[in-house]
């Protein structure tokens, strides 16, 4: 009987909605990933109230065990979502059910290892991927401020194109934000990088809920105890985040460098623009990636010709 019960009788549903709540409100998630995510949370209410054949409340999702939450997404499989699209379920799901056993007092649900997928030739991460790096690493995060902080560097990398070390050293006198960031590089070389709204919406999220004060001399983005944040944390948030979302081993903080400029070459940049705005010393640095980009076309056109 209850499983023809439609999803708002579900009490978990008051869940699934006070979930979203969070993401909006401490998480500051972009509506897509909160869409995306909602969207997981009811499929998984309804889902079990079919297959249990009874009311689902929060006492029943923090009882889930391993074997639901595989054919939960068995049934997803069947539905035509490939790898990467389960990886992401997959860490929706335990956001959501970590949330839940937080609300009623018990031990976070099992884990399971998400799918594995074929290593291949480097290539650029794409841009749904980079967003998906850096709101995964912040869903994930063990405090919301430093889940903010960890979106907002890794957004910072893939919209401005930094290193993880120029991102790092910035100190509280970038702020206020602007349109325009001024960065130090290799060799105290200093240039402008354009600053994109999501990424100084990202910034000034995370620097209000810091709870460290801002000084012109500080660091902008600290450590857990206060100190300047060390660059291995943010490339463990990144390891942990693609083997969650079974991204390739290249998907790494300086990819995303990587990944600004060769989507910019792409769209149209020219190559001494690039050169500025990545800080290279020498434009021959600077053209590895037209062969980046020359090689994405070439993809392009096997997948796309008739007599290729």
């Amino acid at each position: 009987m209850a499983a023809r019960l439609t999803l708002a009788e579900h009490p978990a549903f008051a869940l699934s909605q006070s979930w979203v709540a969070h993401l909006q409100r401490d998480r500051r998630r972009s509506p897509h990933t909160v869409r995306a995510y909602e969207a997981t949370a009811r499929r998984l209410i309804a889902f079990l109230g079919a297959h249990r054949s009874q009311l689902i409340n929060g006492a029943a999702l923090a009882g889930i065990d391993a074997a639901e939450l595989r054919a939960f997404l068995a049934m997803r499989r069947e539905e035509g979502i490939g790898n990467a699209s389960a990886a992401r379920e997959l860490s929706a799901l335990r956001g959501f059910l970590a949330f839940v056993a937080g609300k009623e007092g018990t031990d976070a649900a099992p884990r399971l290892k998400g799918p594995r997928v074929k290593k291949g030739v480097p290539r650029p991460v794409s841009p749904d991927d980079a967003v998906a790096i850096a709101d995964d690493a912040g869903d994930e995060a063990a405090h919301p401020w430093i889940g903010l902080r960890d979106r907002a560097v890794l957004l910072l990398l893939y919209g401005g194109g930094l290193r993880i070390g120029e991102a790092v050293a910035l100190t509280g006198a970038s702020l206020p934000l602007g349109d325009r960031l001024v960065v130090t590089g290799k060799r105290a070389k200093t240039r402008i990088v354009p600053l994109l709204p999501q990424v100084r919406a990202a910034i000034e999220a995370y620097v209000e809920a810091c709870p460290w004060a801002t000084s012109r001399e500080a660091p902008l983005f600290r450590g857990y105890k206060g100190g300047p944040l060390s660059p291995d944390i943010i490339r463990r948030a990144v390891r942990a985040a693609r083997a969650r979302l079974a991204l390739p081993d290249r998907t790494t903080p300086h990819a995303l460098r990587h990944s600004f400029a060769t989507h910019l070459l792409g769209r149209g940049a020219d190559l001494r623009s690039l050169q500025e705005l990545l800080g290279h010393a020498s434009l021959s640095s600077t053209q590895v990636y037209t062969a980046v980009d020359a090689a994405h076309l070439l993809d392009v056109y096997r997948n796309a010709h008739p007599r290729a």
